[in-house]
């Protein structure tokens, strides 16, 4: 059940207050926390909404200029200068750990202005899985984060909506960059990119997406006023939006797919190895290579394998490995038939967790969750679930999000792992919580480390156990199957963007090592040809948290506690992974000695 937006702009978050024992270091590096957060929330105002903070709300940001590459650049230079300039001896411990975490980010971020890479990535403004067409419409339906309560809300999104048709012709300028420089994206991406605009253009102007907000409105606004909004609404959609999208639209189509290359790798583009080399570091936290990451993720495969041929045997089967997967995907037992039946499923799910979250969890979020369909017009390209974070004052729950497309292939066995990644304890408690931390400085809030956010979710799943999920095989293939989603997609990525795999090689790789269904693995494998590197995080994540958790296991022996060790992981918000590994070695440190004190 949702709850009451804010019906008033909010005002600027205040600094952090002083904590007992800041020295004057500690105020500079809070006052640099701060400026450096007011500047990126007046360069990029719709983070500022997903935060409920609604002072630029009438913009949706300069992107994809000149202009606002230059201002990041100057603004990230300013951060590491002012960093430079304060004592981090003279912080205490709690601004220590925000130092290294500024510092790490920072650091990564100035490495990605190179030159030679923003060359390549501006020559590709937007694709399948990251373009602005596949999160604006939703965030702007009056079923997103954009708030509706009052009439200034409806007239901010009117002038964003304008923003937004001219973000697809600047899209359309930098893809024309590109083409000049032989910097284009693979066809299979540009025909995505096509169907998804032919999913919003073949909505009537009054069935929009963007039509939303005028479909029902709040008391506050007058007949008068709702009247004149409503005209409003469907003239910017027939007239400004629709073309925006119909010129985006045909340019793809006939001016762009022609051109697309056969290559599916960013190996295959001029510069493109360095870049991948750079998304490795800048999803991941760590200076890993790509032929590691492989390597790795070949040993994560051969270890799931044995564990599933486990599961197989418990349950009964007699057949081999993939024919079990093939009884998995199959079975029509597993195939849900109707929407409403994987709503249910997700919401009695929710309600068996929260049972035993007790025994592994002292901090717990204040923010609600909802359980929600993928948004029709992005449901083909999109993932099986997903999470859209509340607000931080409760105003807007989170989101939990599962896909209905094609929907006998949304296989029951998953439901309770998917769950437990992109609900409870996954992206809800861990995003949800940092948001909530007011004690922390705003891009510890509502900033991310790749690694941390998805490591995180993914060793949710491991908790299966713990908190009474999975106790069939079907359940468990479940979550080895999600396991092994994330160990291939160490495989898989580094296959394509550093050795060549294709998409048809990937494809076959994922469907011969797991039971998912060709739509799931073709859509995964698609992910990855757009979005290089990201999907190597989960797994370098997961498995980070996993080692520290046994490491202070080894160490504190039967005074471990987990519901201990995961208020450390989350109650700092997202941490680059050689920040977090200092902090629990520091954790574990303490905890030894105030045992030995103890004792």
């Amino acid at each position: 059940m949702m709850t009451a937006a804010p019906t008033a702009v909010m005002a600027q978050l205040p600094p952090p207050p002083a904590a007992a024992g800041d020295s004057a270091e500690d105020a500079k590096l809070k006052k640099l926390f701060y400026d450096s957060d007011e500047a990126q929330l007046k360069r990029n105002p719709i983070s500022g909404i997903f935060r409920g903070d609604l002072r630029y709300a009438d913009h949706l940001g300069d992107y994809l200029t000149e202009e606002f590459t230059a201002a990041s650049i100057k603004a990230n230079a300013a951060d590491l200068a002012g960093l430079a300039a304060i004592d981090r001896s003279k912080l205490t411990l709690v601004d220590q750990l925000a130092y290294d975490v500024f510092k790490n980010r920072s650091e990564i971020e100035k490495r990605g202005y190179a030159p030679e890479l923003r060359k390549i990535d501006e020559a590709l403004p937007i694709d399948h899985f990251f373009g602005f067409q596949t999160f604006y419409p939703e965030f702007s339906s009056g079923t997103g984060a954009a708030p509706f309560k009052t009439l200034v809300d409806y007239e901010n999104n009117l002038k964003r909506n304008a923003e937004y048709a001219v973000l697809m012709d600047r899209a359309i300028a930098h893809f024309r960059t590109g083409m000049k420089d032989g910097i284009v994206h693979p066809t299979l991406v540009v025909r995505n990119m096509i169907g998804q605009f032919d999913n919003l253009l073949k909505e009537a102007v009054e069935e929009s997406t963007f039509y939303g907000p005028v479909k029902k409105f709040p008391e506050a606004i007058t007949p008068a006023d709702q009247a004149r909004l409503r005209a409003a609404y469907a003239k910017q959609i027939r007239d400004v939006i629709y073309p925006a999208h119909q010129r985006m639209r045909d340019f793809l189509a006939n001016t762009y797919l022609p051109v697309a290359r056969d290559t599916v790798g960013l190996s295959a583009l001029p510069g493109g190895a360095a870049l991948y080399n750079y998304k490795i570091e800048s999803n991941t936290t760590l200076p890993l290579k790509a032929e590691d990451v492989h390597q790795l993720g070949l040993s994560e495969v051969k270890r799931i394998l044995a564990e599933m041929e486990t599961q197989k045997e418990k349950a009964g089967f007699k057949g081999s490995l993939p024919e079990f997967f093939t009884y998995l995907r199959t079975e029509k037992r597993f195939q849900p038939t109707s929407a409403a039946q994987l709503h249910d499923l997700y919401d009695a799910i929710e309600k068996r967790i929260y049972q035993r979250i007790p025994e592994q969890f002292s901090l717990l979020p204040k923010t609600t969750l909802e359980v929600r369909p993928v948004p029709a017009f992005k449901e083909k390209t999109d993932a099986g679930g997903s999470y859209q974070g509340g607000t931080p004052d409760g105003s807007r729950p989170g989101v939990f999000f599962y896909n209905t497309y094609d929907l006998p292939s949304r296989y029951t066995w998953g439901a309770e792992t998917l769950f437990l990644h992109e609900g409870v304890p996954g992206h809800h408690f861990q995003i949800s919580l940092a948001q909530e931390n007011a004690a922390l400085p705003a891009f510890m809030r509502f900033g991310g480390d790749t690694a941390y956010v998805e490591g995180w979710a993914l060793y949710a799943e491991t908790l299966w156990q713990d908190l009474g999920m999975e106790t069939d095989p079907y359940q468990r293939m479940g979550g080895l199957d999600d396991e092994m989603l994330r160990a291939m997609r160490l495989v898989v990525d580094t296959g394509i963007h550093a050795k060549g795999w294709t998409r048809d090689q990937s494809i076959a790789y994922m469907l011969a090592n797991s039971p998912m269904s060709r739509t799931d693995a073709t859509a995964e494998v698609e992910r990855y040809i757009a979005i290089p590197g990201q999907a190597l995080a989960y797994k370098i994540g997961q498995l980070t948290i996993s080692r520290l958790k046994a490491k202070a296991k080894a160490a504190l022996g039967d005074r471990f506690d987990p519901r201990a060790f995961h208020a450390q992981i989350l109650d700092t918000g997202s941490l680059p992974m050689p920040v977090l590994e200092k902090k629990i070695d520091s954790w574990i440190a303490a905890s030894k000695t105030a045992t030995k004190s103890g004792a």
